[in-house]
């Protein structure tokens, strides 16, 4: 086996003709490059060139040797730029909290996005309730998650060591079973809260917006169920059980395709947000994954 130096100066003698071009392009003296081609002819026993007034020419074995030597260099340059990418190439696992629907989050523009720019990371989810992604945000138990919340409150100053950033904004609504159109003839909240309401954990963000309007009014929701998944929510709706909260798409295609009543002038403004740990901020794979965010939401507002 010869170094690659050695292979190196008998390619580009085989070239260019010459010691002394060779020796100009390889940034070496001549005698250098002479000595790597007398010991390569050496080690192999073989005479590769032979001296000719113009210079130097390659033997009948040097030119059956010399495509062995070009593939060989060029395998050692391509090995050379694989690991010099590596260096910038995101690899590992990212472990993503999603919430709600993939369709709301469009977490498959998301990670087609995401593939695209870094095909050697591997995505894992995991679908929870806004406050169990937080929690495990903030335990280091997920890298990165969605997050529903009031617009500019983001975790909350509860959660100082969570960055975020706010992607859209929508509006919850009210939305009650078929036929309640005369028990929402007044939607002040007193009334509402009286009525039968399907309830969710405290790790629902409907929880905490619902809690949000209600606490400061010394109000408490006349829970008769409780569900933690959107469809669960909608379904007993439907079923006559009582009212729930909606994002507004969702409300607006329930009344016009079931029937569900929606209380009118009722609105609860929300965020879908991103979030990160403070002290990560700075990984490449965080930076990459808000970039990868910011070509699919747009500039966040």
């Amino acid at each position: 086996m010869h170094d690659p130096q050695t292979l190196r100066a008998f390619v580009t003698v085989a070239r260019e003709g010459s010691v002394s071009r060779a020796a100009e392009r390889l940034h070496l003296t001549q005698p250098a490059v002479s000595l790597k081609l007398k010991h390569l002819q050496e080690g192999l026993g073989l005479m590769l060139f032979r001296r000719r007034p113009q210079g130097l020419a390659l033997t009948a074995d040097g030119h059956a040797l010399l495509p062995a030597a070009e593939r060989v260099l060029a395998a050692l340059a391509a090995f050379e730029q694989n690991a010099h990418s590596l260096h910038s190439t995101l690899h590992g696992r990212l472990r993503i909290g999603t919430i709600v629907d993939p369709e709301f989050i469009r977490l498959g523009a998301f990670l087609h996005r995401l593939v695209e720019r870094a095909p050697q990371l591997e995505t894992e989810l995991q679908h929870g309730m806004s406050g169990s992604v937080l929690e495990r945000v903030r335990r280091d138990a997920l890298d990165v998650g969605f997050f529903l919340a009031p617009p500019g409150e983001g975790p909350g100053p509860d959660a100082p060591e969570i960055a975020h950033r706010e992607l859209t904004h929508f509006h919850y609504h009210i939305v009650a079973p078929p036929g309640w159109g005369d028990r929402l003839k007044r939607p002040d909240w007193p009334s509402l809260a009286a009525l039968p309401w399907i309830v969710t954990p405290p790790d629902s963000a409907h929880h905490r917006l619902l809690h949000g309007a209600l606490d400061p009014l010394g109000l408490v929701p006349n829970g008769v169920a409780q569900v933690d998944q959107e469809a669960c929510m909608l379904d007993l709706v439907r079923a006559g059980v009582g009212l729930s909260l909606a994002r507004d798409a969702l409300a607006m295609a329930e009344r016009q395709e079931r029937g569900l009543i929606v209380a009118e002038g009722v609105r609860l403004p929300c965020a879908l947000c991103f979030i990160w740990r403070r002290d990560r901020g700075d990984d490449m794979v965080i930076r990459e994954v808000r970039e990868v965010l910011t070509g699919v939401w747009g500039s966040f507002p």
